[in-house]
């Protein structure tokens, strides 16, 4: 039997690709300090093939006897998005990138690392021009930064797939409403309205599920071992503005107003290419309109203080 080893586990990805892989039939470890939504594995617990270890991914006595002994090691653990690297950015760097070359350097050739990274990295893209695995990585954030250089470490050594995330929307057990998607339709629901800014400004998005099965799909095909590819929706290359009319098609009363003073503090404005990864057999099939329709029906349950990283 396949072993997982996930750090993280209990995040907003992690509480939805776990059950997944539990169906698959595989042995599942996480290890994470719960500090957010403490219950998000729940039912996961009483998988006879699952343990849950209450732990920080960065301690090196705890991780190197569980990576040893598995053969698939994920490292969800991360400090997400600009906002709350910023906040604390010694505490960034050791989760978001040395916990992460901790988990290579402590990897053999034989096992296969997956790593998230983030199409974050590649910052302010060129008009019309789609960003492609090949594209220069130009980082905007601390946070971009940390993935993109921990994406390089991981990639030199060999034995690893890293997945450049588009930005991930929907529901999960341990919910995020700070992610654009989720926080626009959670405005939408309850405020009726949004003020964007650089309401052009355009990004790729992607279903928590296509996420969650991306992973499972790398678990598969391990011969794409030293590859990155862009993982997203590809037909979800839109602008705020763009994201917005698909959420008045679910939500009709929401209004949207475009300021043109003042700025977002997330500068990012690219496209991108998920050719490579649909090339490799792996295509994202869950549209915006699903995940916000999702959304909607979930948002009664939800408050927002609860559920965010910052």
């Amino acid at each position: 039997m396949t072993k997982i080893l996930v750090t993280g586990g209990a995040g907003y990805i992690g509480s939805v690709l776990i059950p997944k892989l539990l169906s698959d039939g595989y042995e599942v470890t996480c290890v994470d300090n719960l500090m957010y939504e403490p219950t998000s594995l729940m039912m996961a617990t009483i998988n006879k093939n699952f343990k849950l270890i209450v732990g920080d991914a960065r301690d090196k006595e705890l991780m190197k006897p569980l990576i040893e002994k598995n053969d698939v090691i994920i490292p969800l653990a991360c400090m997400t998005g600009a906002p709350l690297c910023n906040k604390d950015k010694v505490a960034a760097a050791s989760v978001n990138k040395d916990s992460v070359v901790m988990c290579s350097e402590l990897s053999s050739q034989d096992q296969l690392l997956i790593y998230p990274c983030t199409n974050s990295g590649y910052g302010i893209g060129e008009e019309g021009i789609f960003c492609t695995e090949e594209s220069p990585l130009k980082p905007i954030s601390l946070y971009g930064k940390l993935k993109v250089e921990a994406e390089n470490i991981l990639l030199q050594k060999g034995n690893a797939i890293t997945f450049r995330l588009a930005t991930v929307f929907g529901i999960s057990p341990r919910p995020r409403l700070d992610l654009l998607v989720n926080d626009f339709t959670y405005r939408a629901y309850f405020d009726k309205t949004v003020v964007l800014f650089e309401a052009e400004f355009k990004r790729n998005y992607l279903h928590i599920e296509d996420a969650a099965d991306g992973f499972r799909f790398a678990i598969k095909n391990p011969n794409l071992m030293g590859n990155c590819f862009n993982l997203g929706y590809s037909e979800a290359n839109l602008s705020k503005r763009e994201l917005c009319e698909e959420i008045k098609k679910v939500i009709p009363d929401f209004v949207y107003l475009i300021s043109e003073i003042g700025s977002d503090i997330d500068k990012r404005n690219y496209i991108v290419s998920n050719q490579k990864i649909e090339d490799a057999g792996f295509k994202a099939k869950r549209d915006l309109s699903t995940g916000i329709k999702e959304l909607v029906k979930a948002l009664p349950l939800l408050k927002r203080t609860q559920f965010a990283n910052i």
